[in-house]
């Protein structure tokens, strides 16, 4: 196979008359006249040294050659857009692109007025949020996808340098009408004999309920679990059980739901929301900016 002989643009009308089922189809596509894209088709399985299209009377099919370089041609195309995409922000003034994992808590809750205060100030540094669980926030760390992320104390850290960003507060809530409605604080061991509504299993903060359930010999009753602080409060709303989320994420929506806050006494609902990376002295400048950032943060 000459790799020197496969070029981009026949790479790009392979895919649309893969896609298209139909050379004459493919060539209407790319602009191109029937009989060049039908020579530039021959000129690549020549290339290639296999046949990568069936031709019959209703158009083409793809050989077993054929769905392996379209697999190929869609993931190098793709990352030729992304290129673009990237050269056309530098071109543009861009200097530099910051990937940020960051769990629920964090992105609901501080994120957004943070990194819009950055961004303002920076405006050639690009942030790329991912929301992830804290698990997978650290996992993303670990194997270079982020180059920095914010996830819940507890989470295991494996090794990576880890600085202290925001606190935040775990509340029970509560529909009006609720036997605990009426109370101002109470202890978790009075919340586990109602049903619960919870993040999915995977998260940090139902990991952190279940343990401390554990830790008083109970058993939480987790009927629902879903996937985000709004989706919790619709079903306690609903009158589907009580929910444990942070007071700030819950705030926006206790007046929107008609729903009740209730402090929780135990020391562990005051949690530390830490910052993970490999290594500070070895991150790019614009992640260092954005690391300083965060970490002089207030209300920490």
């Amino acid at each position: 196979m000459n790799i020197h002989r496969l070029d981009l643009f026949s790479l790009s009308l392979f895919s649309l008359i893969a896609r298209a089922g139909s050379i004459s189809k493919g060539a209407e596509l790319a602009n191109l006249a029937i009989g060049a894209a039908s020579k530039r088709i021959t000129d690549l399985e020549a290339a290639v040294g296999t046949p990568l299209l069936e031709r019959h009377s209703r158009g083409v099919t793809l050989t077993a050659a054929g769905q392996a370089l379209q697999r190929h041609a869609q993931k190098i195309l793709g990352d030729i857009d992304q290129l673009t995409a990237d050269l056309s922000d530098y071109a543009s003034g861009l200097i530099g692109v910051v990937r940020l994992w960051a769990n629920t808590s964090a992105v609901t809750q501080f994120l957004p007025t943070d990194i819009a205060a950055f961004v303002h100030g920076n405006p050639g540094i690009r942030i790329e949020l991912e929301e992830e669980d804290s698990t997978e926030v650290v996992m993303a760390i670990q194997d270079g996808r982020a180059d920095f992320g914010i996830f819940a104390d507890r989470t295991p850290t494996y090794g990576l340098q880890v600085f202290n960003y925001r606190k935040d507060c775990l509340v029970l809530v509560v529909p009006p009408g609720h036997p605990l409605a009426r109370r101002r604080s109470v202890r978790f061991l009075d919340t586990v004999d109602f049903d619960m509504v919870s993040l999915s299993k995977g998260t940090s903060l139902a990991k952190r309920l279940q343990i401390e359930a554990e830790a008083i010999g109970r058993r939480l009753k987790q009927r629902i679990h879903v996937r985000s602080f709004d989706a919790m409060c619709q079903m306690v709303a609903a009158g589907m059980g009580v929910a444990v989320l942070p007071r700030d994420a819950a705030q926006p929506l206790l007046r929107a739901m008609n729903l009740r806050q209730i402090e929780l006494q135990d020391d562990w609902a005051q949690r530390q929301l830490l910052i993970g990376l490999r290594d500070v002295n070895a991150v790019p400048r614009p992640v260092r900016l954005l690391l300083d950032h965060l970490c002089e943060a207030p209300a920490r």
